[in-house]
């Protein structure tokens, strides 16, 4: 680019985004005179799901806004909790994100994941069609400008992304009313409703259960309960110490 020269200063978070402005937490650099602001940030590294507020001289200013010679930009990134207007606060996963995915509907969160990968266009698309938040590691998916709304997760860790989810989000939990498997409600069941799927032991040993509307499987506090009794409870008392 051959044009007016701006300093960009980027929020501690977005630097991850940027790995030349890491040392002082800044950049110049030429635009080419007519791309927005918004445009420019993204050139950058930085996903504009990510953006919060763009401050030029100091004052808040649109995505849309030509960047002029000399200027100085603020990012910023969203407040939390960030909210979404517009529809129901939904999730779509990648296929990257299952463990993710599995946890927030063991919360009760809406979240669709798909187990393989359909590609970025698919995906912008259902997350436009079905207005759903895509939340992926790639950056390149969240540049798609089909997306309805977006987050990157910034962890690797199942448990760190979804402490940043519900903190980024807050979405309403409601434990155990959605189906691990397929995102579907749950509703109680009797024994014999579920017994082609339960082994000796377990059709012996359990009486209370849930299955799924959608996908008919069926759920017990069996072995593994106790995990995830665990991970319920840190997601519910979080939200208690922040008075939620």
């Amino acid at each position: 680019m051959n044009g007016p020269e701006i300093h960009v200063e980027f929020a501690p978070e977005l630097l991850v985004f940027v790995p030349q402005a890491r040392a002082t937490g800044s950049l110049r650099t030429v635009t080419d005179g007519f791309s927005a602001l918004g445009h420019v940030v993204e050139s950058l590294g930085v996903p504009l799901t990510e953006v919060g507020t763009l401050l030029v001289d100091g004052r808040e200013a649109p995505t849309g806004h030509v960047p002029a010679a000399g200027e100085s930009v603020t990012v910023r990134p969203h407040a939390h909790p960030q909210r979404v207007p517009g529809a129901p606060l939904r999730f779509l996963l990648d296929v990257h994100l299952g463990t993710l995915a599995r946890r927030l509907r063991l919360l009760g969160v809406d979240t669709a994941y798909e187990s393989t990968d359909i590609g970025d266009p698919a995906l912008a698309a259902r997350s436009a069609a079905e207005k759903r938040v895509m939340l992926s590691r790639d950056r390149g998916l969240l540049r798609r400008r089909e997306l309805w709304a977006g987050a990157f997760v910034y962890s690797t860790r199942p448990e760190e992304q979804l402490a940043y989810v519900l903190d980024r989000f807050e979405p309403e939990l409601r434990p155990w009313t959605r189906c691990t498997a397929c995102n579907g409600l749950l509703r109680a069941a009797g024994k014999e409703d579920v017994a082609d799927q339960l082994k000796e032991g377990t059709h012996r040993t359990y009486d209370v259960f849930a299955q799924c509307a959608d996908c008919g499987r069926a759920y017990w506090k069996g072995a593994h309960h106790e995990q995830l009794e665990a991970i319920v409870e840190r997601a519910v008392a979080s939200r208690a110490d922040r008075g939620l």
